[in-house]
């Protein structure tokens, strides 16, 4: 179905035929943080099915015309991500259904009346800006239809003759394209930080020891064949359990509920597996076991501490897969806010990333460099979306807490493999899914990992480190990005700079340089810092502003009319009452000489009188008299005219 052109030499992804109801975008995507789409053409209409599935297949497949692509503005390519394709085929769908509904059986037969009345539906209630994307995503049905060697011979959409604005909400006044992704509340980072921190670099070992330990108690149960003496032992084993009514090793199993830890008996007895379920099945544990529900130790030394106490007591073997995952979780906040990286840059890391560097000449240590990959905006000679993405130029600085999350990771996987590979981490079922660990099962864990934070911080007595709720919701991955311009540009030493140290990352953030955090093109780190920094000082200036008309307002005294309209004028407290000074006015600063229009606040202070046209469209260039005398300035155009 997809062309052997639009297919990397390394992706080996099964191509669907063209005949499918169902066809996999995986030949087309190479990033290892996306998923893999389908698309269900089962869900169009089967009137109009034939007609869709050959329009589709070209916009998989085909390049607009450059002289269209060039009329709908520079952010438009002649051909899309998979993202984007996704988007406008179920775009597309949808059209088909409607139409379907309004009894259209052929494209042909759409009118524009069809046009008009669906965009109305679709567009209601939406923004600008989504509702332009919509309306071209639909004007692309009838523009790839024009590539067909059979076209379906769909009606041009009208607002791509009439012009596009007359069928789009009206404009609410926000700024486009501003960012509205909102950070993390001081008070939910900084547990959350420091939590993480605390699992990577104080309890890993003794979670990392337990799984090992686990995987080889597991090995062994496999491994184990059914034998008189593993009959006698598991008895040996549970009997007096039961009888002092003593609590049972215990699992949570998603089909059964509360049941016995099968697989910790079998490896503590020496069993099989099949063996420890007869005898469970025969007593009727099942039900004693969900009254009296127990843990599984294992034989693992305990170092970690919190607090100056040992952490735990003993390394659980049914908890054990629950903290690698959690583990995994917190190494990955760490990663993701200390570097300031996207999360699908995250997603793409691979064991061996961040070597150890060498020493320098003089003895120093240079700085871990973490070696990634970006995808935003990475398109090839042609300007084809990259799915692959790219090897960034300049590397992410690595400070000490995530050099050692990565060194954590790379425990979990074998050399060479994605830190996040969904394979690895997927810690009970180990099933084999393509790439790394999507970004919908990070937030799900990261959501998890709050819930148990709030859980040991409370048996651990340290209430006050507990997560609260977050004011804007759910702790989506992006707002970390977010949240760490958010504290470097507004708070460098409040609550998170109790979990690391802050100064070393601004002195590296205001240095700009190569080994610095972030690359130097603005789409990088900085330009997130820099939006912050700019929003952090115009709220401070608008405060001052504020407060300084709230204190003009105060000093003003009940005096002449004109002293209440001209906020200029002040009573000097050497004057006799009712006399007053009006400030000497400050002289204006002379025009830069840029050839550029002079400032508009100095245009709208002086009012230059704008003098009647010419008869040959041209007007003349006034300054105020006081700008003329002052100089040096900028001079009038050669002529002394411009354009009007």
């Amino acid at each position: 179905m997809v062309l052997d052109r639009w297919i990397s030499a390394g992706n080996t992804r099964p191509n669907s035929r063209y005949s499918d109801d169902v066809w996999s975008m995986g030949p087309l995507i190479d990033n290892p943080g996306d998923s893999i789409h389908k698309i269900n053409l089962r869900r169009c209409p089967a009137s109009l099915r034939s007609e869709l599935r050959l329009l589709v297949w070209i916009l998989i497949n085909g390049e607009l015309r450059p002289t269209y692509v060039q009329e709908r503005g520079f952010q438009n390519r002649g051909r899309d991500g998979v993202t984007n394709m996704r988007d406008n085929i179920l775009q597309w769908l949808k059209f088909a259904r409607w139409l379907d509904r309004q009894e259209v059986s052929r494209l042909s037969d759409c009118t524009v009346e069809h046009w008009k009345a669906y965009a109305a539906k679709r567009t209601s209630g939406c923004s600008r800006d989504h509702a332009q994307t919509i309306l071209r995503w639909l004007s692309d049905l009838w523009a790839f239809d024009q590539l067909s060697l059979s076209p379906c011979g769909i009606t041009q959409p009208p607002w791509e003759s009439e012009g596009i604005d007359d069928y789009l909400p009206a404009a609410t006044g926000e700024a486009g394209g501003e960012n509205k992704t909102e950070p993390l509340d001081p008070t939910v980072i900084g547990p959350l930080l420091t939590w993480s921190i605390r699992l990577v670099e104080d309890f890993s070992d003794d979670i990392l020891a337990a799984w090992a330990e686990r995987r080889r108690m597991h090995a062994r149960v496999k491994a184990t064949p059914s034998t008189r003496g593993g009959l006698a032992a598991v008895k040996n084993y549970l009997q007096p359990l039961l009888d002092s009514g003593a609590l049972l090793p215990a699992t949570v199993s998603r089909k059964h509920g509360i049941t016995l830890a099968h697989h910790y008996v079998a490896a503590v007895t020496g069993a099989s597996w099949n063996q420890v379920h007869d005898f469970s099945t025969r007593r009727g544990l099942r039900a004693l076991v969900a009254r009296r529900p127990g843990p599984s130790p294992m034989q693992v030394p305990v170092t970690g501490r919190i607090e100056g106490r040992p952490w735990r007591e003993f390394m659980d073997y049914e908890e054990t897969p629950i903290l690698v995952r959690h583990l995994a979780t917190a190494a990955a906040i760490v990663i993701l806010y200390l570097t300031g990286m996207r999360p699908q840059e995250a997603q793409s890391l691979r064991s061996g990333c961040c070597p150890d560097p060498e020493p320098s000449e003089d003895g120093s240590m240079p700085r871990h460099l973490i070696r990634a990959h970006h995808y935003k905006n990475v398109r090839d000679s042609d300007g084809h979306h990259v799915s692959a993405g790219e090897e960034r130029a300049v590397p992410w600085v690595a400070i000490t807490p995530v050099v050692n999350a990565i060194r954590v990771l790379e425990r979990l996987v074998p050399k060479g493999e994605l830190l996040f590979s969904s394979t690895h981490h997927d810690i009970v079922g180990q099933r084999k899914h393509h790439g790394a660990l999507k970004r919908a099962s990070l937030g799900r864990r990261v959501e998890n990992l709050v819930s148990w934070i709030n859980q040991e911080a409370t048996a651990q007595g340290l209430p006050a480190q507990a997560v609260p709720e977050d004011p804007h919701g759910n702790l989506g991955l992006s707002r970390l990005r977010r949240t760490l311009a958010w504290h470097i540009a507004r708070r460098p030493g409040g609550l998170v700079a109790l979990a690391i140290q802050y100064g070393h990352m601004r002195t590296a953030l205001d240095a700009r340089t190569s080994t610095g955090y972030g690359s130097r093109e603005r789409r990088g780190f900085h330009g997130e810092l820099d939006v912050e920094t700019a929003l952090a000082a115009a709220q401070t200036a608008a405060r001052l502003r504020d407060g300084r008309r709230e204190d003009l307002r105060s000093r003003r005294s009940a005096g002449s009319h004109r002293s209440r309209l001209d906020p200029r004028l002040r009573r000097r407290p050497d004057h006799p009452e009712g006399r007053r000074q009006v400030p000497r006015t400050r002289r204006p600063r002379p025009l830069r000489q840029s050839g550029r229009v002079p400032h508009l606040r100095l245009q709208a202070r002086h009012r230059p009188v704008r003098p009647e046209p010419r008869g040959d469209g041209t007007q003349p260039v006034r300054l105020p008299a006081r700008l003329r005398q002052r100089g040096p300035h900028r001079q009038p155009r050669a002529g002394g005219t411009r354009a009007r």
